[in-house]
């Protein structure tokens, strides 16, 4: 029976609305009255429910009265009968904790013995900042917390203490306060394989004299150790693979720059804007055919000075400490000369190369194929351009659907791009380790993102309800005077081809919104395909107020009903909220 809510209109006026309950839509009847006799489901009609519905196809009886076991343990429902279960208490194993949309039990199931540039790696950028690029403070704590969620690419700017005898961490020429290195590489031993043991690779952008690079020499060995990884040989003709360097920290860096030369021009330290990072939603993921196109027309002006030390220089080496130098497993830079230049494949050793968000997007028109080709032996690395002072990101795809393998973002970003990766990141039991498709590590073939494919396959997927956010939120968070009024919008994030967002309807003064409605997406490449979810509640005079995200990897989506957890703006899972979802592949 619904129970009534009371809001207050004015000093002399207040509005009742009944408060329904979650219950069962018609299609969960339908199910479970086929799957039942007599109004029971027991163990044998929920195996078979399992089996034919949920498309668990090696699931046995005894999975199945486990199950039952599970939902009897639930005691202030009073819903179950000896031999099995009512309508509500399969509804509410449905809707439960414990049938996700992803498999909480497969872990790491890619092969990992691959070399380093067959996957894409979870990645940050400038990854002591707190805030924004200018003015936030330099700190441990976005390291470690980065590393609890698997991120294993942490890039720390080195620069001379105020002192100039020891080392510090910060964005040079702004008005960020510093951290020390040590404190730094000591959170990072602590804490480097806290959720996963695949390899952490330490990205080091150099601003140090040579006496200091020889401090730093010193620090990183003595507090790595034997986890450290140090190569045999000054260069490598192939990378490792992530189950060889497991538990292993892992140096990258390029010949150091002119001494102190800094990352960002004075001149820009004025452009920044603060009013994306209080945006709820951060804005709408760049349609990439869009921005391609674009380019293509417009060029890009915008000068890049992020790791733009030409690797050929042998007089900057020259004077790089021997024991630091050492130290640097994976080789950064570029070589000299053009684009072309860039990305040419050497026969006798790899290397990581980085470009900017704009530099790449510039590139893909007109070298698309041999960054693919450059990218199936060696490093690619993708940063935000200069101007994101705000800590915004861009679009994640841009780089993955050309080989890159570490796609940087600002992890203090929050907002669709940064649900993007954590959704990409989610894949393979969330190690921070994804094997890229086959197609990209295709040297005879080189994929082409922006090429009309045929349909692969078709994710068909129904949204069915919603509820939780009475528990999770105030009374009054989403409206003073009522009820919310939700709507959910759902899409895919991948090749521009298969890109897309669409919404329900919005069903108004219910914290319990019932939809029911239904969606198609084509997948030419499912490969790279991104599930989006998002809540919104409809507010008619302000901005739509945010309700939850969640972005699902489909190569992993299980198939029939399953309840769908929602994350907060900054990717943190929500007690309670959550929807319903049927998901096909036709």
């Amino acid at each position: 029976m619904a129970s009534k809510q009371t809001y207050r209109v004015c000093f002399c006026f207040r509005r009742r609305f009944k408060q329904t309950v979650a219950e069962a839509p018609e299609e969960i009847k339908a199910l479970f009255n086929r799957y039942s006799e007599n109004g029971i489901m027991n163990a044998d009609h929920l195996r078979s429910f399992l089996i034919e519905i949920q498309e668990e196809k090696t699931a046995k009886t005894e999975d199945a009265q486990a199950i039952i076991d599970s939902l009897r343990e639930l005691k202030h429902l009073n819903i179950f009968h000896k031999k099995g279960i009512h309508l509500e208490a399969f509804f509410r194993y449905l809707f439960g904790d414990t049938n996700p949309p992803l498999s909480p039990s497969v872990g790491v199931h890619h092969d990992m013995n691959s070399p380093l540039s067959h996957y894409f790696i979870y990645t940050g950028h400038n990854s002591y900042l707190t805030g924004n690029q200018l003015s936030s403070d330099c700190s441990d704590v976005p390291i470690i917390n980065a590393l609890h969620r698997s991120v294993r690419v942490i890039e720390l700017d080195i620069w001379p203490n105020s002192t100039k005898d020891n080392v510090d961490v910060l964005h040079g020429r702004t008005l960020t306060t510093p951290v020390e290195l040590i404190k730094c590489l000591r959170s990072i031993k602590e804490h480097a394989f806290s959720a996963s043991s695949y390899p952490v690779v330490i990205t080091l952008e150099d601003h140090l004299t040579p006496d200091l690079q020889a401090k730093v020499a010193e620090m990183v060995t003595q507090t790595f150790q034997d986890v450290l990884f140090t190569p045999e040989s000054e260069c490598l003709m192939e990378f490792p693979s992530p189950e060889s360097l497991k538990q292993r920290i892992v140096i990258s860096t390029k010949p150091p720059k002119e001494y102190l030369q800094a990352k960002l021009k004075e001149s820009d330290s004025q452009k920044g804007k603060d009013s994306a990072e209080e945006e709820a939603w951060g804005k709408e993921v760049p349609d990439l055919k869009v921005e391609l196109e674009a380019v293509d027309k417009n060029g890009s002006d915008e000068a890049e000075d992020e790791e733009d030390a030409d690797d050929g220089d042998r007089k900057l080496q020259q004077n790089t400490a021997p024991q630091y130098k050492h130290l640097i497993a994976i080789h950064a830079g570029k070589l000299k000369g053009g684009l072309s230049e860039w990305l040419k494949v050497e026969p006798t050793r790899v290397r990581r190369l980085s470009l900017s968000e704009q530099e790449l997007e510039k590139a893909v028109i007109t070298h698309g194929a041999e960054i693919i080709r450059f990218t199936q032996q060696n490093l690619l690395r993708i940063y935000p351009k200069g101007i994101r002072f705000d800590s915004s990101n861009y679009n994640p795809l841009l780089g993955w659907m050309y080989g890159a393998q570490m796609v940087a973002l600002n992890m203090q970003g929050y907002g669709r791009s940064l649900w993007l990766m954590h959704g990409m990141f989610r894949t393979n039991g969330g190690c921070g380790y994804v094997k890229k498709p086959d197609f990209l590590l295709n040297a005879n073939k080189a994929f082409d993102p922006k090429a009309t494919l045929p349909v692969k396959k078709t994710l068909k997927m129904r949204v069915y309800m919603g509820e939780g956010w009475n528990f999770d939120f105030k009374r009054t968070h989403f409206d003073n005077y009522s009820p919310p009024d939700f709507y959910t919008r759902v899409g895919i994030a991948g090749v521009p081809a298969d890109s897309v967002m669409k919404k329900t309807k919005t069903i108004e003064d219910d914290w319990t919104p019932v939809w029911d409605e239904e969606f198609e997406f084509p997948l030419t490449v499912p490969e790279l395909a991104l599930l989006r979810i998002e809540v919104h509640e409809y507010d008619m005079s302000e901005k739509d107020d945010f309700g939850g995200q969640t972005c699902l990897p489909v190569s992993e989506l299980r198939t029939g009903i399953r309840a769908v957890p929602l994350h907060s703006r900054k990717g943190e899972k929500y007690s309670s909220v959550k929807l319903l979802m049927r998901f096909q592949f036709v």
